[in-house]
């Protein structure tokens, strides 16, 4: 029988995983797995758990908000083996589960974990410290660490939102410089953002329709600081019909970007506090991590490609 660690947070998106819990495991169970639960106790709790014990496993399943990922991705990244990650979403935006198109309902995302493909998935490192979909400075970077847990709790992203407004008129640009594979950037920025999402904070397909999850790429977008109410308004009607012209937004995609400013600039990592900096580096490693996720094109299209590279393929044929 194969062996399934399961970390989740109980706190997490108002508690509900009490309410799935013996189903899920059950699920578990069913579908062929020895399953160890592990409620974490505190941050960093997860973990540390699968730094410890996760090589022991065939299957690291977690549940919790884009925290709890967090925490599991780090620690695969200093593991020796590359274990299949599986993921129930239980926070209050779940970025990561819209962008990979795992059910938000417990149950199902646990069905997609026994019954899913495996994908693997490129992972950001920022300045020595690993992160799974974003890294993320200035206007609005702070809002999901730094509202409260009742809030969130109690209203959901809505929380997000409101506290997001509250702050709009406090919001001032950073003055920075940014290097990256095809070149330089130099500007005053109000946000700042290194992705490989589809939905950040909530907002889906902010920055493009090319976002590819494996491509050791990273989507970046950079908001240029308005100046008067009625830019303010521009930039926001641009970024909703995700029409973002260059007036307002630099874009790019990269592997590599160092950004350097005066003054030390605040970041969040996964919607997380990060710390802040004078000097951001930031490395993608290409599909570091494995998840396990629904069958649909985009692991169909990663699949062919991994069997196309496996040794004796007679797909393609030499030329003299």
């Amino acid at each position: 029988m194969k062996k399934l660690l399961f970390v989740y947070n109980p706190h997490a998106g108002r508690g509900q995983i009490k309410n799935y819990l013996y189903e899920i495991i059950n699920i578990f169970t069913a579908g062929g797995y020895e399953v160890t639960a592990y409620p974490t106790q505190a941050a960093k709790d997860g973990m540390n758990k699968i730094i410890r014990d996760g090589a022991r496993y065939d299957v690291v399943a977690v549940s919790g908000g884009d925290g709890t990922l967090n925490e599991a991705v780090r620690a695969m990244m200093r593991l020796e083996c590359k274990i299949p990650i599986g993921y129930i979403p239980a926070g209050s935006t779940n970025d990561f589960a819209t962008s990979m198109n795992i059910p938000k309902k417990m149950t199902e995302a646990a069905k997609a974990i026994v019954e899913g493909v495996t994908f693997d998935y490129d992972v950001g490192e920022f300045n020595g410290e690993y992160y799974v979909y974003v890294a993320a400075f200035g206007a609005f970077a702070d809002v999901s660490y730094e509202t409260s847990q009742v809030a969130k709790n109690r209203f959901g992203h809505m929380a997000y939102i409101a506290e997001g407004i509250k702050r709009l008129p406090t919001y001032s640009g950073y003055d920075i410089s940014v290097e990256y594979d095809d070149g330089k950037v130099e500007g005053s920025f109000i946000l700042g953002m290194v992705s490989n999402s589809t939905s950040i904070g909530g907002m889906r397909k902010l920055i493009a329709k090319t976002v590819n999850f494996d491509d050791g790429l990273y989507e970046v977008i950079l908001v240029k600081t308005p100046q008067g109410a009625i830019a303010i308004q521009s930039l926001l009607a641009e970024a909703a019909m995700n029409k973002l012209s260059e007036k307002n937004f630099v874009t790019f995609k990269t592997s590599h970007i160092k950004i350097t400013s005066e003054k030390e600039i605040a970041w969040s990592l996964d919607g997380e506090a990060g710390g802040a900096h004078k000097v951001v580096e930031i490395q993608n490693h290409k599909r570091a991590v494995s998840f396990i996720v629904r069958p649909d094109k985009k692991t169909s299209e990663q699949q062919l490609e991994n069997s196309r590279e496996l040794p004796g393929n007679t797909d393609e044929i030499m030329e003299d």
